[in-house]
């Protein structure tokens, strides 16, 4: 196999083979903690940008399958994997990782060690990182890596450029498009909801036009304070309809009411993460993909925090104490992930309800 080399902008170098597309790349490096569903990861928008590394060691066993897309086009730069299986095998099956990888012209690297690359993202917070082939000149590559400067528009790359609609019979919601999971569509689809997907900067007055019963704010890629259109669409609509936003959008619904966010050191990427409901004690273990969180000491008194994360106490859920408007950092539609928390769109349904009355 081709030799490939993961450079990071400290200096240290990891050899090992190439899998996927032939390119050399350049990116944010990140980890996610999840044992099973890199399909969807890798197919996540909100890994625009970035350098997706898994700490699971046996990446790619089932293959790649119709059903589990979040996203027709990754966005994510490249992916790196202590070992790519080599016989994968799922009635699902339709390819295998490295011909998803080849075929959406997206980079990989296996054979290297991912816990020794996990400590130091741990340590020392995100870092930039490159792919690159292993004949290319390590100072020449070192140098180029250091000058970039890392785009700041993802959003509007994840984000669909046009609306488009997902018929039903149920209720009328707006999504704003962030850089949406499919899984998100599903989960609102199930609950019969007639659906109208909008892009990210889609205005208060595109919004209302519609006359929703409610809109969702969804997740997607890169800095919050990246996205300031997005707040006065937000200021514009609440109190008027009824707004569910998740992971992005429920730092995008913070921004827009005061509050601020912060860089996390490393983030929260993975599956396993328990986060506790304030209000009744209840701890839910949720799938999670974000590196930026919501300060609790700037936070306005008509933002009540509703989660918390058990293990470093960042703001998980707000709710907006005069308007019927809340929002989770976590993905209750949990694709993939744990489905503990999927109720939380069942009380969307509920406040819609409510709002009519």
């Amino acid at each position: 196999m081709t030799k490939r080399l993961l450079i990071l902008e400290d200096g240290r170098v990891f050899e090992g083979e190439a899998i996927g597309a032939n390119l050399d790349v350049t990116g944010e490096l990140v980890f996610n903690t999840g044992m099973t569903g890199y399909q969807e990861s890798i197919t996540d928008q909100s890994y625009n940008g970035q350098i997706l590394t898994f700490t699971y060691p046996l990446i790619g066993n089932y293959g790649v399958n119709r059903d589990d897309y979040e996203s027709i086009h990754p966005t994510c730069k490249a992916v790196v994997v202590s070992e790519a299986a080599r016989r994968p095998s799922n009635w699902r099956m339709q390819m295998s990782l490295d011909e998803f990888l080849k075929a959406k012209g997206i980079p990989g690297i296996t054979g290297v060690d991912t816990r020794a690359i996990t400590r130091i993202v741990r340590e020392h917070g995100t870092l930039k990182a490159a792919l690159a082939n292993a004949n290319d000149s390590i100072d020449h590559q070192m140098s180029q890596l250091q000058a970039t400067v890392l785009p700041k528009n993802q959003v509007e790359t994840s984000s669909t450029s046009s609306p488009y609609p997902s018929p039903n019979t149920g209720k009328n919601v707006v999504v704003v498009d962030f850089g949406l999971k499919h899984s998100i569509l599903r989960e609102l689809s199930t609950r019969n909801c007639n659906l109208t997907v909008l892009p990210y900067n889609a205005t208060a007055e595109d919004i209302l036009a519609m006359k929703p019963d409610g809109v969702m704010l969804t997740n997607g890629p890169g800095d919050p304070t990246d996205v300031p259109e997005a707040l006065d669409m937000i200021r514009g609509i609440q109190g008027k309809v009824p707004i569910f936003g998740i992971c992005l959008g429920h730092q995008l619904f913070s921004l827009a009411n005061g509050a601020q966010t912060y860089k996390m050191k490393f983030g929260h990427r993975g599956f396993n993460h328990a986060v506790r409901d304030l209000k009744t004690g209840r701890i839910d273990f949720t799938s999670q993909n974000h590196g930026y969180a919501v300060d609790r000491e700037s936070l306005p008194d008509d933002l009540e925090v509703t989660h918390e994360e058990i293990n470093d106490r960042s703001i998980e859920g707000l709710r907006h104490t005069r308007y019927p408007a809340f929002s989770v950092q976590f993905h209750p539609d949990a694709a993939p992930g744990p489905h503990d928390a999927s109720y939380l769109f069942d009380d969307f349904m509920l406040m819609m309800d409510d709002f009519k009355k």
